[in-house]
């Protein structure tokens, strides 16, 4: 039986085009990355609010069943770390963090001609099979 990986999409702003996504600030170079996205029923959502939302919630709840609360925080505490990725964007589709291929080859066609062109710097593709993903640093292992 073969596994159908799901996917997820990344798009890479500019530093002050991040700042206008995160905060919702409507700058008129993200018009055609926004519209793409509404056709497709996806939204951005900031790699670095992602972080810092599960290092506060492990703060709150506790950090023993949070298993990558220490390697996040050290990625926040890293001001390099922070700024790669607060101009990294997630994609969600429909509410989805990671989602089939078909949606995901669609929104790839359509998003790859913005690439360079002032307002995203760099798509990315990642996807759920453990052998193409970043293994947690012996480190931060629990």
């Amino acid at each position: 039986m073969d596994t159908e990986w799901r996917h997820q999409l990344r798009v890479y702003l500019p530093e002050d085009l991040a700042d206008a996504a995160r905060t919702g600030g409507g700058a008129p170079a993200l018009r055609p990355l926004l519209e793409i996205l509404a056709a497709h029923r996806a939204t951005l959502v900031s790699q670095l609010d992602a972080f810092e939302g599960y290092v506060a919630e492990a703060e709150r709840a506790g950090p023993e069943g949070f298993p990558l609360y220490r390697w996040t925080k050290a990625t926040l505490d890293d001001p390099a770390k922070r700024l790669k990725h607060k101009q990294a964007f997630a994609v969600r589709v429909a509410g989805e963090e990671v989602y089939a291929k078909a949606p995901a080859d669609a929104l790839e066609a359509e998003l790859r001609p913005l690439v360079g062109g002032g307002a995203v710097l760099r798509l990315s593709r990642h996807d759920t099979d453990p052998a193409n993903n970043l293994a947690v640093p012996a480190e931060y292992r629990t």
